[in-house]
């Protein structure tokens, strides 16, 4: 029998819809057309006056895999603030900056998440990665498989092999390791930092390989266009966190040549070196190279002030940042030469200038970009804030006077370095939409998704229309997934298993060939256990396997 959901107003940017109050009909798991008028209505929600988008999506936080379980590990000061008590339907967690698989599941769908990717899953670790999202319950989830510091790319593009044996490798990993979509970390910069390289320019060289991020980043993206990847390479590019990286940033930008890229939390990579402080902001040159090249896409990694843990591959700025831990503990590790591993905590004081005029420079980078369907809502979780954050920022982007209220909070230096307060405009709840749902879902190539049309999987969520808009967020009135009721008030009803997103590009299976000489000679894992069966990642909890198509 149908749902109806009735009197409601809708946005759905994807089909231009802004504010109507429209009905909307669920069977079988999706929306659908009005019914004929034989058909039982079996449910009706009356949702006077509220607002109804479909489900929320985060393309980019990190949720599983060996570095977040590791900042679980490293952080017990962390689970023990914050516990979460067993209920007759959940099972108990913690965790703020490093929750729990459990905890993070219900989380996400307490704020009307109903899809969630994993964008640093390290192929020899993608087991791992895969079974920790099999136990993250309520949300549908995917992974971005890393490459670019592993040694088998790396001597492949050293050797000058042809560009489609290279694509053929990239196809196989997503294969293999059940990818959505493909990522770069500092583009041989992790490898060059075995070699005791501490900085990699976009045109300097890895000394052992004798290949530069320029060469590793082209590469990719050709790889990713030619097998019709829907999410462009995402690109943590080099000299994160180094004040002027805005330069670098703008030159790779120009390296692409109009190649299709995603640019992730750009706020860490847009740093000037003005003032008595060599630190400032770059945020207006890169909010212009973006609006001005329709091929770049980004997401921000806003900082937001309070206790966390930075947890990236990027081991070469992670050991440069670790003499600023808080609490003083880390971790730099080397996995299989395939990447590395560095977990770092850390405290963003609003009282300090660098951590001050980092928040403002990612809020500067949201207000200053034109298109919302280029920018997504991150925090990097848990790097510049956990993703409990995001309904306090989504207050920030639409209340201008709440924003200048915390802006005369933080380090009056940084204030006055900022352009924030000649910035006067406001998110619309149109322009959320999109940005938390309709551009994610069409980044990914997830048609189904991401909006309220007939055909689509019916996640949707439902909040009460309130002025104060983090109030708002952080509890709907209803959430659905798949059609079933999961949320009511802020509060979980149902627990349900979301599904995993894969791709299968089409490659040459010649390349195993060399694989499994490289596999026997270097490796410790063989080839054949180096894939992951459909069967490994249901059994270890995910509902099902969605393959998505490829373009």
């Amino acid at each position: 029998m149908y749902i109806k959901l009735t009197n409601g107003i809708v946005y759905d940017p994807v089909h231009g819809i802004n504010g109507e109050h429209r009905d909307i009909y669920i069977n079988d798991a999706c929306i659908t057309r009005k019914p004929s008028g034989n058909a039982k209505i079996g449910k009706t929600y009356d949702l006077q006056g509220k607002i109804i988008m479909a489900g929320a999506i985060d393309i980019h936080t990190h949720i599983g895999g060996g570095k977040v379980n590791i900042a679980r590990m490293m952080m017990p000061e962390d689970h023990a603030v914050d516990l979460v008590e067993k209920t007759d339907l959940t099972r108990s967690g913690c965790g703020h900056a490093g929750p729990s698989t459990l905890t993070a599941g219900y989380r996400y769908a307490e704020m009307g998440y109903t899809a969630c990717f994993e964008p640093a899953m390290l192929p020899t670790n993608a087991r791992h990665t895969h079974m920790e999202m099999a136990d993250t319950p309520m949300v549908d989830k995917g992974a971005y498989a890393m490459l670019g510091n592993d040694d088998f790319f790396l001597r492949m593009l050293a050797s000058k092999k042809d560009q489609a044996l290279i694509s053929d490798y990239v196809g196989w990993i997503i294969n293999a390791t059940q990818a959505l979509g493909i990522k770069v970390v500092n583009p041989g910069g992790i490898s060059a930092f075995k070699f005791n390289q501490r900085q990699l320019e976009l045109d300097a060289l890895n000394q052992h390989y004798g290949v530069s991020p320029r060469d590793i980043l082209k590469s990719l993206i050709r790889a990713v266009t030619e097998l019709g990847i829907p999410h462009p390479l995402h690109v943590h590019g080099c000299n994160l966190g180094v004040p002027g990286n805005l330069n670098t940033t703008l030159d790779t930008i120009r390296a692409v040549e109009g190649m299709r890229m995603h640019l992730t939390h750009i706020q860490f990579h847009s740093y000037g070196t003005e003032g008595d402080k060599n630190f400032s902001s770059g945020a207006a040159e890169i909010a212009e190279a973006v609006n001005k090249n329709p091929n770049i896409s980004i997401d921000v990694g806003q900082v937001l002030f309070g206790q966390t843990v930075t947890a990236s591959g990027d081991v070469m700025q992670q050991y440069a940042g670790h003499w600023h831990a808080h609490p003083k503990k880390w971790v730099i590790m080397d996995i299989e030469c395939d990447a590395g591993c560095g977990v770092v905590p850390f405290k963003y004081r609003d009282k300090n200038f660098v951590n001050a005029l980092q928040w403002a420079i990612g809020l500067e980078l949201f207000l200053l970009v034109d298109d919302p369907w280029r920018i997504f809502l991150t925090t990097d979780h848990p790097n510049g804030a956990p993703f409990t954050s995001y309904p306090h920022l989504i207050r920030l982007l639409m209340d201008l006077s709440f924003r200048g209220d915390m802006l005369s909070t933080i380090n009056k230096e940084a204030a006055a370095a900022s352009t924030l307060s000649s910035i006067d405009r406001e998110y619309s709840l149109y322009e959320i939409a999109i940005m938390t749902r309709a551009a994610p879902a069409k980044s990914l190539g997830l048609k189904n998704r991401g909006h309220l049309g007939p055909g689509a999987i019916a996640d949707i969520t439902v909040y009460s229309d309130n002025k104060n808009k983090e109030r708002m967020f952080s509890k709907p009135d209803y959430v659905f997934k798949e059609g079933e009721l999961i949320v009511r008030n802020g509060k979980i009803v149902k627990v349900v298993n979301g599904a995993t997103h894969t791709l299968r590009p089409e490659y040459d299976s010649g390349i195993e060939k060399s694989l499994k000489r490289y596999f026997d000679n270097y490796q410790t894992l063989s080839l054949g256990n180096f894939k992951i069966g459909d069967d490994e990642i249901v059994e270890q909890g995910s509902g099902k396997i969605i393959v998505q198509p490829c373009m």
